[in-house]
């Protein structure tokens, strides 16, 4: 089955288009860089891994809960419309949802893949653009590992909307720093509290699998973010820092209040107002948020937009909190929680191995 023919709505063509305003920078200082940029670059290299050989493929997706997720995973899961169907009906819904979860991510991949290209064609720092060509390798093989993962469960669905406009937003904007704060900072940090969901409580091993790697990668990015923007943003005015700081408000209010899957609810002919607030007042869409701004508050303390703007808004959110968050701490976790998946499955292989000799 073509990939294109798996989408459960109709997308809007088969392409999407966003213009761009800016000029590609060339540096022809070829000095040494930042000795934590260029260690980071080392790490990128050196870190590459294949989609096709680091996963096993082989490994197929549960009948009923193509996850393996507990129930309260699905967001609808106390909703009266939910707890009136079927075994059947559920295990549809659950599908469902599952896989629009995922094609939010591989869409979120592909406007990463884009944003990291446009980084190394725009930031004027050599050595930033040496880094941003490894996340670019890097963003290419999470899109084709998410379109692996929702080959089997043979449906897709297009790019929401909030996440769309988030992507469109990031893009538009000229000026560079701009695409890394929407993409290292606010896409990654959701894209990060998205997938460690999936990667600490699915059963089945590929999905979990898939989405630990994906993020062993995804931390490096935000720490790339980290470094390149801690050192400019202390170089802008207090009026520039404060456009920023509204753009990170106005993201972090779309991702807690928007996402709310309304197109997927819609095409199951379920009712939406009804999904959508079971959606909004879920206990694990909670732990989600609170994931989210644990990945994203500190980042933004970090890299120096802290000012009345920024504090004010995210008092009234409730998450000025989560600036206590230890990033250094949650990016270690990624690194080690991958390696284990690394090393059960070399586990795993040698016994495959000893028993095949064995059978000789």
């Amino acid at each position: 089955m073509a990939f294109k023919d798996m989408y459960a709505l109709a997308t809007d063509g088969s392409k999407w288009t966003v213009p761009q305003n800016f000029d590609a920078c060339f540096n022809w200082d070829y000095d040494d860089g930042r000795a934590g940029m260029m260690g980071l670059y080392a790490k990128g290299k050196e870190m590459q891994w294949d989609a096709a050989n680091r996963i096993d493929w082989s490994q197929e997706l549960g009948e009923d809960n193509p996850e393996g997720m507990p129930e309260e995973s699905l967001p609808i899961h106390m909703a009266g419309c939910y707890l009136k169907m079927s075994d059947r009906e559920k295990a549809r819904v659950r599908a469902h949802f599952q896989a629009w979860q995922l094609s939010q991510f591989m869409q979120g991949e592909q406007g990463a893949l884009i944003c990291a290209a446009k980084i190394v064609t725009q930031v004027p720092d050599a050595d930033s653009k040496f880094y941003a060509a490894t996340q670019t390798i890097d963003e290419a093989r999470h899109v084709e590992a998410y379109k692996r993962l929702l080959s089997k469960f043979k449906i897709a669905y297009p790019m929401t909307k909030p996440l769309q406009e988030l992507i469109d937003q990031t893009l538009r904007d000229s000026r560079w720093d701009m695409t890394y704060l929407g993409m290292q900072v606010v896409i990654e940090g959701l894209a990060l509290a998205a997938f460690g969901q999936i990667r600490d409580h699915a059963q089945n091993q590929l999905c979990a699998q898939v989405n630990a790697y994906v993020m062993q990668d995804e931390s490096r990015h935000v720490a790339f973010g980290r470094l390149a923007l801690r050192d400019y943003y202390p170089q802008l005015t207090q009026k520039e820092r404060d456009e920023r700081e509204q753009f990170l408000l106005e993201a972090s209010h779309l991702m807690r209040d928007r996402f709310d899957a309304v197109e997927l609810w819609q095409n199951l002919g379920l009712p939406i107002e009804e999904c959508a607030t079971a959606m909004y007042e879920s206990g694990f869409m909670e732990k989600f948020r609170n994931s989210l701004f644990t990945r994203i508050v500190p980042i933004v303390k970090d890299i120096g937009l802290w000012g009345d703007t920024i504090r004010k808004g995210y008092e009234e959110m409730g998450v000025i909190e989560y600036a206590k968050a230890n990033v250094q701490k949650l990016q270690d976790e990624d690194e080690f929680i991958a390696q284990q998946f690394d090393a059960r499955r070399r586990d795993i292989q040698r016994v495959i191995d000893r028993a095949a000799q064995a059978a000789e």
